[in-house]
């Protein structure tokens, strides 16, 4: 366990300052969506960018890992719906409930703490999960948000709406451009290739640094008191049914023959096992879903994944690797 939290700790201690900063006015509130844009358009594009060159497309584009994540994830947001709809929770907070059930934080935390603790070759199966989130997980979950407002555009419109939102993000363009550098065998040089390797150096303190910063900004944003009752049942299932949907599927795929291996198994699981996507309580702002219990729900499973992503990863014997 001790190897395990050597890397774990220090990115949770980085969430925590970030959430210490802010709360004590150290980082002003106004700074914080400046922060969060130097990481989304600048210092994790810049990362991605990097390992979209330096990883094979085979892994990157791995269709029986995409498949798993995405089976997982829709599995995820089906169950999370069904058991949290109600008078209470009406569909638009049931389907943003269920995109941060679904939803975890590959892209801020899961790409450089997955790489840190078992190595490069973790970043092709965090980065299909990354694409399936953002293109269909979030896109769906936004849909079904929206669907019953559409004044006759019904769902299929808000799909569309959904994602040509998330065709605006530019993590899958970064994606996309180094893996083109990667088919085409390019390579960067000089000041460009310093320029990139000091942003995606910087990407990942900044961007834990950020999370907590978001968070304390959500609570704050934050126009409804929530009972835990409303908000912890969720986290438990983004932290403890969502890995275990993961690992289930992928596992009954291998043993039916597909090819997928033992250490893509463990990092899709252990991707799975991650907090809630912060962005989240962004787009449930901006839809005018409940964003007090999504905020609820994304700071109570980041505060009990330095426990459970922990223990899981110490399970799978990470610390050995």
């Amino acid at each position: 366990m001790q190897p395990i939290l050597a890397v774990t700790l220090p990115f949770f201690a980085l969430v925590l300052m970030g959430y210490a900063a802010a709360y004590r006015r150290l980082l002003p509130a106004s700074a914080i969506p400046g922060l969060n844009a130097f990481v989304l358009y600048f210092a994790l594009p810049a990362l991605l960018f990097r390992f979209g060159m330096n990883t094979p497309i085979g892994q990157l584009l791995n269709p029986v890992v995409i498949a798993v994540s995405l089976l997982a994830s829709l599995g995820i947001v089906a169950f999370t719906i069904a058991v949290t709809l109600s008078p209470r929770v009406q569909m638009k907070d049931a389907a943003f409930g269920a995109l941060v059930a679904a939803f975890p934080n590959t892209g801020f935390m899961g790409v450089p703490l997955l790489t840190a603790l078992l190595g490069a070759a973790a970043a092709g199966p965090v980065i299909c999960a990354v694409l399936v989130d953002l293109f269909i997980t979030s896109s769906v979950c936004i849909a079904l948000a929206q669907a019953h407002e559409a004044k006759g555009e019904g769902a299929r419109a808000a799909l569309v709406r959904a994602l040509n939102g998330t065709l605006s993000n530019p993590l899958p363009w970064s994606i996309a451009l180094g893996v083109v550098c990667s088919v085409l065998g390019w390579k960067l040089t000089g000041p460009l290739a310093t320029i990139v390797d000091m942003l995606a150096d910087a990407a990942s303190p900044v961007a834990l640094f950020t999370i907590g910063a978001v968070l304390w900004r959500a609570g704050q944003h934050a126009h409804t008191r929530t009972p835990p009752s409303l908000y912890l049942p969720v986290a438990a299932i983004k932290l403890f049914a969502h890995p275990l949907l993961v690992l289930s599927i992928a596992a009954g795929a291998r043993a039916l023959g597909a090819p997928i291996g033992a250490f893509e198994i463990m990092v899709l699981t252990l991707a799975a096992a991650l907090p809630s996507a912060s962005n989240v309580s962004l787009l449930a702002e901006r839809y005018g879903a409940d964003n007090g219990r999504i905020a609820r729900i994304i700071l109570s499973s980041t505060a009990l994944a330095f426990v459970t992503f922990s223990t899981a990863a110490w399970m799978f014997g990470a610390g050995a690797r």
